[in-house]
């Protein structure tokens, strides 16, 4: 049996709750995060100031230059754990089956609804309607056979968007999908991809399984499944990330801080992307790095009361070069998360808590 599988997404979900409740902030360019003074962050943004080229990660400072006009406003966590579980409130009337990634944004799985009359389509429309009436803000929804399919689709109209992509449609429409469409496909593993002719997963299916596992390691194999409109993970309730984090294993060792400092600013700003990627700003504990030596060993450093800032991460990665004071092979950073019932999340593509820049063979 085919499965039926819907992906809702809030359309900037911290923003809408904030021109929702402060209608002033509509129709002009603003921003949900932290402040520019203390070297603050974009959690989320609306789609005013994403015409500037505003976007989620981005440091406030930055944004501010490409948007001098920016209202920035400080998150309110409270209110967007409370329009959550109305959400799921409204989701729970549909399935029990349900895998939320974030706050603002689920997988569910109707599948075994043997009603005829309530089609996937039929539940994603009501669904929609519901947070629209009981919230006052707008989702978008994908609905297809699979999870992979069913997040390109909701991100397809965006916002307050509907696709579906029936089962007779899969194929074609996967095949125009570019590359980057595919998680895990970030911009260094598309740029490499991309050198070898493959743009989109029409492309990629033109490789064998094994060509695409010579060149691109174990996720040569999700490249090659995803391409064809695979996808067999199935929806789970329960998955909590404890931590997000990014690594960069470098060609030839670094000798210390001095050569490192411009390779952390572009680590950083991915590490950025991952937890806006995870919605795990609100769950952030906090700071940690990873160094590994040129002789194999590893230090990990972390401290209570270090936040995702720049500043925290080239205060750690000072202390644990200190341990050794030899060269790098491998940074890595990232953040521990509080064990927060309404923060439930699949482990990102690769493995649960790392990445390399490169691609995933480093």
């Amino acid at each position: 049996m085919l499965r039926k599988i819907i992906h809702i997404d809030a359309d900037c979900f911290y923003a809408a709750i904030e021109m929702r409740d402060h209608p002033e902030l509509r129709g002009i360019p603003m921003a949900v995060g932290g402040s520019a003074e203390r070297r603050g962050v974009l959690t989320t943004c609306n789609y005013d100031a994403r015409a500037y080229g505003v976007r989620s990660a981005m440091p406030t400072a930055q944004a501010m230059r490409l948007c001098p006009q920016l209202t920035v406003v400080p998150p309110q966590m409270h209110k967007y754990r409370k329009a959550s579980k109305v959400m799921r409130g409204i989701f729970a009337n549909f399935t029990e089956i349900i895998e939320p990634l974030s706050l603002d944004e689920a997988y569910l799985d109707v599948s075994e609804i043997s009603d005829e009359e309530l089609t996937a389509t039929r539940i994603a429309k009501a669904i929609r309607q519901q947070v629209r009436e009981e919230l006052d803000i707008t989702v978008s929804a994908g609905v297809s056979v699979n999870k992979f399919i069913a997040k390109v689709a909701s991100d397809w109209k965006k916002p307050d968007g509907l696709t579906v992509v029936p089962p007779d449609e899969v194929d074609a429409f996967v095949a125009a999908l570019s590359v980057k469409k595919i998680p895990g496909v970030g911009a260094v593993t598309a740029d490499k991809m991309h050198r070898y002719g493959l743009r989109t997963c029409a492309d990629v299916r033109e490789w064998s399984l094994h060509d695409l596992r010579r060149r691109f390691g174990k996720f040569g194999v999700v490249l090659h499944e995803r391409a064809r409109g695979r996808d067999e993970r199935p929806v789970q309730p329960s998955r909590v990330r404890k931590s997000v984090s990014v690594e960069r294993t470098f060609a030839e060792d670094v000798s210390g801080p001095a050569e490192w400092e411009p390779i952390i600013e572009r680590l950083y700003i991915n590490l950025m992307e991952r937890i806006e990627a995870a919605k795990a700003w609100h769950v952030i504990d906090k700071a940690f790095v990873k160094l590994k030596f040129n002789d194999f060993t590893t230090t990990t450093v972390e401290r209570v009361g270090t936040k995702a800032v720049e500043a925290d991460y080239q205060d750690l990665l000072a202390e644990g070069w200190e341990r050794k004071a030899k060269p790098v092979r491998l940074i890595g950073l990232g953040v521990r998360l509080v064990d927060d019932t309404d923060h439930i999340s699949e482990p990102l593509p690769f493995s649960e808590t790392s990445f390399s820049e490169n691609d995933a063979n480093s």
